[in-house]
């Protein structure tokens, strides 16, 4: 065999064995990869209502299929109690259907964002009864068994202990009409101004004490805890019989897991050692933009929740 062809023969038998080494390579790297496509994740996480608008549809039904496809196992839906009747009966026919968990929506008297349940005035009272109310009616539709509960701002002219009375009274009415049907109000304090009543977890864990019932419960926020306490798995752990709820979501930004300084692959094993077996809602934004976006939130959660 003359030299020039034999460096061809052999150029093109490297050329092949690269490219079968790559084939081989790819060929063992896809069943991981589908191996967590569709997959239920560790952890019990949420979605919400536009979060995978751009892969799964405009319309939530269609993002509900999105999520369960995606491995989602639950949903929650802030504005469910603002949904007309028949779309909520379609969400709750839809999840049945899927075996999927609704998550929180929020029992939203109009007053959440002012000086309302720590005035202790009765009008706040009578709407934050009325909603309550409604809200049992929106929860049987949708088979849910949270509801999230803020009490709104100071009243800086009132004493804090009187203050928290007020709401303690508030929460008490809301508790007696949710108690006999299994829901859960679970107050969440924020970070979102310093006007709000309710901030910490340790406030939170008083009230409920003070409340004493199995539908007053709280909604431990972590991406809000880090904003206001920090000091997250040791805080949890010392209100940890009074948490009926988390929520997601990372700082700075409010976006997944991954895009801020939460070390939330940590927070995820935290939980699971502690035996959570609720709801984890995805209380945050998309970091990524379009499609790309929805999928690179998918992965970040797959990498955090790769906690076992």
């Amino acid at each position: 065999m003359k030299r020039r062809n034999f460096l061809q023969q052999g150029a093109l038998a490297g050329l092949s064995a690269l490219a079968l080494g790559g084939v081989s390579s790819a060929a063992q790297a896809a069943p991981k990869e589908s191996s967590t496509a569709g997959k239920p994740f560790n952890l019990d996480y949420a979605p919400h209502d536009g979060m995978f608008k751009n892969s799964g549809g405009a319309d939530f039904l269609d993002q509900i299929k999105y999520m369960y496809d995606q491995g989602f196992r639950s949903i929650e839906d802030n504005g469910l109690l603002g949904r007309d009747v028949a779309m909520q009966e379609k969400i709750g026919s839809l999840l049945a259907q899927k075996n999927m968990t609704m998550g929180v929506f929020v029992v939203d008297t109009g007053n959440n964002w002012k000086t309302s349940l720590a005035t202790g005035k009765q009008e706040f009272k009578d709407a934050f009864v009325a909603t309550c109310k409604k809200s049992v009616e929106t929860a049987k539709r949708v088979n849910a068994k949270w509801a999230t509960v803020v009490p709104g701002y100071f009243d800086r002219t009132l004493p804090m202990g009187v203050q928290t009375a007020h709401v303690v009274d508030a929460l008490r009415r809301g508790a007696e009409i949710l108690e006999p049907h299994g829901i859960v109000m679970v107050l969440e304090p924020l970070s979102d101004n310093p006007d709000l009543f309710l901030r910490t977890a340790e406030q939170s864990y008083e009230i409920c004490k003070a409340v004493n019932s199995p539908s007053c419960k709280i909604l431990y926020d972590i991406y809000h805890m880090q904003r206001n306490t920090g000091n997250l798995i040791p805080v949890m752990d010392l209100c940890w019989d009074e948490i009926a709820y988390i929520q997601i979501g990372d700082n700075p930004g409010r976006k997944e897991p991954g895009t801020g300084e939460i070390n939330y692959r940590n927070i995820f094993k935290h939980l699971h050692q502690k035996g959570y077996k609720g709801v984890c809602g995805m209380e945050h934004g998309n970091f990524g933009k379009g499609a790309e976006g929805e999928l690179a939130l998918i992965k970040a959660y797959r990498d955090a929740d790769n906690f076992l």
